[in-house]
């Protein structure tokens, strides 16, 4: 078996160090022994987008996308929704969008310049907080779920305040899509006490229906009754 061949590091802001590694025709990006994603594991970042897409309630919807990773959850939107869609990607890592263009450039297959996708280096939760009731989905696969790995700063997006926060950026009837590597009973209540419907899904990381069983998190922006 070959070994690993690292390609590049990068730096999280107020976090750790990233590593990207080729192994065989594989990609891996690590932190520390923690592998955070694999292109050979795209199974459930690919069901966060098709999942969200088929929860939309309109044919012109503007996503928003918090954290690119290796863009599986970008290209699995693009592919299944239309012309009138918008995409606003969002990543905080300026050296993941590099590797996306350099090193992965045959996986990236061309996303980042699709003309529907606004790409954005910056915090996700400044975005969210100045959205102001813009978007029909917002996805977030920014982390390891609700128990942040890779930056202290990412629970603030999982908090009560960062919740509200979302809530305010949807539009009515829209969805907050969350990625998370594992169940998390707290956060699932915290939806509800933010005002969300929520629907709790478990998905496979890898395709087929293989792979460590991860959670998608679907709260929907669904106005008060009367």
């Amino acid at each position: 078996m070959k070994p690993r061949e690292l390609l590049a590091t990068a730096q999280i802001p107020g976090g750790d160090e990233l590593r990207l590694y080729r192994h065989d025709a594989d990609f891996i990006i690590a932190l520390g022994a923690d592998e955070l994603m694999s292109s050979r594991m795209s199974g459930s970042e690919e069901a966060l987008a098709l999942m969200t897409c088929d929860r939309l309630r309109t044919d012109a919807p503007h996503l928003l996308i918090g954290g690119y990773g290796m863009g599986f959850t970008l290209r699995a939107a693009l592919a299944r929704l239309g012309l009138q869609a918008r995409f606003t990607v969002v990543e905080l890592v300026p050296e993941i969008i590099e590797w996306a263009r350099g090193p992965m450039a045959a996986l990236t297959e061309g996303c980042l310049d699709d003309p529907r996708v606004d790409l954005v280096e910056r915090d996700v939760s400044r975005v969210i907080d100045r959205a102001d009731g813009r978007y029909n989905a917002i996805l977030l696969d920014v982390d390891n779920g609700p128990e942040g790995l890779t930056r202290e700063g990412n629970d603030q997006i999982y908090s009560m305040p960062g919740l509200m926060a979302a809530k305010a950026a949807l539009k009515p009837g829209g969805v907050l899509a969350i990625w998370s590597a594992g169940k998390d009973e707290k956060f699932a209540r915290r939806l509800r006490h933010a005002g969300f419907q929520v629907e709790e899904v478990m998905v496979r990381a890898g395709r087929g229906g293989k792979g460590a069983r991860h959670i998608i998190w679907f709260a929907r922006n669904e106005p008060p009754a009367g």
